[in-house]
């Protein structure tokens, strides 16, 4: 038992709340990855170019959100914005399944770019109210020992999703694959509520934790938070950089994709694929390697390590330009992602308050993004419309890395002088 816990990096004592959250994420993930290939195959019935511009009705309507968002923060428990938001997304889900079963013929175009933009501002939703949770109930040491092998959970749901979605579409149809998703949302909830009862909330700084208490404030306090805090700012900064590569690199996939799949179930397949592949890649990181590697070489350097693998990514891309080197990419790329940055991402905010976890945190993880996703695609419409090609792509993409990384080097120096900083007691508001 002592070797397994060398093994996975954990304490004793922790291995329960670890399972918990684990398996809290593994729900959200798989739900995530069973309409993942459905929102792009439904998303592709009127080409590329509507695509991006779907990505301005999806910031449009994240913008729209987040006041809401801060409103319930501000005056529900945890547990209850929690159910708000999973319970909202599960009942939309039965809607969109009654839709597509009741009514097939009224599904078409347009019923495909709502489900688009829906699906994106789910994405980004039930996540950071996971990971917001997750910076809640586990301190910064623990979080750069335990994330890594908590989002191995996740990896887990996504390779289960990713596979569920292409074995069984094209038997039990697209319809299913929502009903199925909807049903992991209120198993999340469960879980979301065994994971509070589990553990304890932290204490920041000087600031003493409220427990289940409401975080009050400003609806809006998040927007200023990030706009006020060169920290938070330059949270939102990696973040934004961060979209704008996986835009790049999620439509040279669509573009790949789109020559050779015309159908809908077959795209759908296609793309669930590919999601398994990438996700099995993940898996491997997270299991044995990542809580390790952010121990070893450090935060900085660990959020560094993604803009490296994304620069050396698109030069590759570049000179080969096929469908095997966009897989193996994409697979490297979202395993570096998901299994080393994300995780060390979240570490960031340990060093926060409450109010910043969930209101600042809801910012950047939704609206910024999405402002990096409309940048992203119309950089790369822009490229492909003068015919520049993947070479243009790669000389855009490699010196946006750069300074990627090196925001990536600031922002774990920093972290580090705010964690000092309260230990010693002089705060917990970033500066």
């Amino acid at each position: 038992m002592a070797a397994l816990l060398r093994l996975f990096n954990l304490k004793a004592g922790e291995w329960r709340a670890v399972l918990l959250a684990g398996l809290y994420f593994f729900t959200v993930l798989a739900a995530l990855m069973l309409l993942r290939p459905a929102r792009d195959a439904l998303g592709m019935q009127r080409g590329m170019d509507e695509i991006r511009w779907l990505f301005f009705g999806t910031a449009l309507v994240t913008l729209l959100a987040q006041p809401l968002f801060g409103w319930l923060v501000a005056r529900l428990r945890r547990m209850h914005v929690i159910a708000a938001c999973y319970g909202f997304f599960a009942v939309s889900l039965a809607g969109f399944h009654l839709l597509l079963v009741a009514a097939p013929e009224a599904v078409g175009e347009r019923s495909g770019q709502v489900f688009y933009v829906w699906f994106s501002v789910f994405n980004f939703f039930v996540t950071m109210v996971f990971w917001a949770l997750m910076a809640d109930r586990f301190t910064m040491g623990q979080s750069q020992r335990l994330f890594p092998l908590i989002a191995a959970g996740g990896t887990l749901g996504a390779i289960a999703g990713s596979w569920v979605a292409g074995a069984s579409v094209e038997s039990v149809g697209t319809p299913m694959l929502l009903l199925m998703a909807a049903g992991l949302l209120v198993t999340a909830l469960g879980l979301a509520a065994l994971v509070i009862r589990h553990t304890e909330a932290v204490p920041v700084g000087v600031a003493a934790s409220h427990g289940e208490a409401p975080v009050g404030g400003s609806a809006w306090a998040g927007l200023r938070a990030v706009l006020r805090s060169p920290y938070l700012s330059g949270i939102a900064l990696y973040v934004l950089i961060l979209a704008v590569m996986v835009t790049f690199l999620y439509f040279t996939r669509l573009q790949l994709v789109a020559g050779m799949e015309s159908e809908l179930d077959a795209r759908t397949a296609l793309f669930a694929q590919v999601d398994f592949y990438t996700q099995v890649a993940t898996l491997l990181l997270q299991m044995v390697f990542a809580g390790h590697l952010i121990k070893r070489i450090g935060m900085p350097m660990t959020l560094a390590f993604l803009p490296a693998v994304a620069a050396l990514g698109f030069v590759g891309l570049a000179m080969v330009g096929s469908l095997v080197a966009l897989v193996v990419f994409e697979a490297v790329f979202r395993a570096v992602q998901r299994a080393v940055m994300r995780p060390a991402r979240e570490t960031l905010f340990t060093v926060l308050g409450r109010e910043d976890k969930y209101k600042a945190k809801a910012v950047i993880d939704t609206f910024v993004y999405r402002v990096g996703d409309i940048v992203g695609a119309q950089s790369e419409g822009l490229l492909g419309r003068l015919g520049l090609g993947l070479y243009a792509l790669a000389g855009a993409a490699v010196p946006l890395a750069l300074l990627w990384a090196a925001l990536g080097l600031w922002l774990g120096w920093r972290q580090r002088v705010l964690a000092k900083a309260s230990t010693e007691g002089v705060g917990s508001q970033p500066c």
